[in-house]
């Protein structure tokens, strides 16, 4: 019976892999995500946001690079070893987002999240879906879908190009 009962609750547990951008650390939800690569060179496109870094050439496919960092107004923004691009899959397509670093995989049930505070904040409240809490960590879990194809974003247009 006990056993029933923990299967019930790993199967409402939202996996997530979290990563951090300044000192904070954020969730999404894992099935989005394609890869994880080393932050390279990308091809700038002129006229582009200042958050979108450029595109790469991802076997074939041209991606689109967004530094979360600059979106989410987080000041200077250095490029290191730890710097990853998670390559995310999007609305039928890919999109790739430049992170400070990647921490891991968690699975956080129902009672660990939380509905997101109410306040004024650099990132847009809308695409936050809750607080994660695991032992003494708060992630700030975000509906990355719903960031990415948002009308501020001009991804949707640039990948139909």
């Amino acid at each position: 019976m006990q056993e029933d009962k923990e299967r019930a609750v790993e199967s409402r547990s939202r996996e997530l892999l979290t990563f951090t951008l300044g000192k904070e650390e954020y969730g999404i939800d894992i099935l989005k995500v394609q890869e994880i690569r080393g932050y390279d060179a990308v091809t700038t496109i002129a006229n582009s946001p200042e958050f979108i870094k450029g595109v790469i050439n991802l076997r074939g496919i041209i991606v689109p690079i967004v530094d979360m960092r600059i979106k989410f107004s987080l000041g200077n923004v250095t490029y290191n070893e730890l710097t990853v691009v998670i390559i995310l899959n999007i609305a039928k397509r890919v999109v790739g987002m430049v992170v400070d670093g990647v921490s891991d995989v968690i699975a956080l049930t129902p009672e660990q999240i939380k509905a997101a505070p109410e306040f004024s904040s650099s990132l847009d409240m809308e695409y936050i879906t809750g607080m994660g809490t695991v032992d003494d960590r708060m992630i700030i879990i975000i509906d990355i879908e719903k960031l990415m194809t948002s009308g501020d974003m001009d991804l949707v247009e640039m990948a139909a190009a």
